[in-house]
């Protein structure tokens, strides 16, 4: 093999040198970030869209924060108003807005939830249990939710963005789960009780309104036949079939129907 000339070697590390300087002049923003331009420890005031983009070699460096929604998990410890313990495990879903991404980055490292959102969502739910019973956090998740949710985000203001909180899990003391559960048992015997009450109470004034209704039609038909007596013939003539001669007769007289009807 022969040897490399001094001339060759430094054409080679040159070359080498400029692919090295032409790599570290470029930046590639990720879909969904934003970017932060860092040169010699001061940030760039301007965040940087998705794409490729030129920054200074060597002495700059690319941080990318998120815009998308992100999920992560809480767990608080928590009282009620009559004193009971309560543990909560929940969703956060948040996201940066983009007009905050530098100040995010400059004051949170990029990642605002550890050291801004979890402990004023923690605060949040301490805040909503204390004005509710055991029972009425376990029974209104919703209003508590909603509670969390809004004094949360009075708390971060429009550093970000919190989307929803989703309870996942309300755990009480066995014996105080046990009571829950044996009071809501209750609770849904009495209205099962109560609906088959009012069902019935229904039910005998829906026969009652008929029967009156009945007796109503009873001494209708029973006047009619008092001020005309021959709608009974009448009636009767209608309803025969033709089959056999027939008699009717009235206290004021009676006649014969036709043997031989025509069919």
């Amino acid at each position: 093999m022969a040897d490399l000339s001094p001339k060759t070697v430094l054409l080679a590390l040159v070359a080498f040198l400029a692919v090295i300087f032409a790599y570290s002049s470029f930046y590639v923003v990720d879909p969904g970030n934003r970017g932060i331009i860092v040169t010699l420890g001061k940030t760039d005031p301007v965040a940087k869209p998705e794409g490729v983009g030129f920054k200074a070699p060597f002495m700059s460096k690319l941080h990318q924060v998120s815009i998308r929604q992100q999920t992560e998990g809480l767990k608080a410890e928590c009282y009620s108003s009559d004193l009971q313990q309560v543990s909560i495990n929940l969703k956060v879903l948040y996201r940066v807005p983009e007009n905050r991404v530098i100040s995010i980055f400059t004051q949170f490292a990029g990642n605002p939830f550890d050291s801004l959102l979890a402990p004023r969502v923690q605060e949040a739910i301490k805040e909503a249990t204390a004005l509710e019973s055991a029972e009425g956090i376990v029974k209104a998740r919703e209003r508590i939710k909603l509670k969390v949710l809004e004094a949360a985000q009075k708390k971060i203001q429009e550093l970000v963005i919190i989307e929803d909180v989703v309870i996942e899990n309300v755990s009480l003391s066995p014996e105080l789960e046990k009571a829950i559960e044996e009071k809501m048992v209750q609770e849904q015997e009495a209205a099962k009780s109560k609906f088959l009450k009012d069902k019935a109470k229904v039910e005998a004034e829906t026969a009652e309104i008929r029967a009156a209704g009945e007796a109503r039609a009873i001494d209708i038909r029973g006047e009619a036949i008092r001020k005309n007596p021959g709608i009974i013939d009448l009636q009767m003539i209608e309803k025969w079939n033709g089959v056999s001669p027939l008699v009717v007769g009235q206290t004021t007289g009676s006649f014969v129907l036709p043997l031989n009807p025509k069919k």
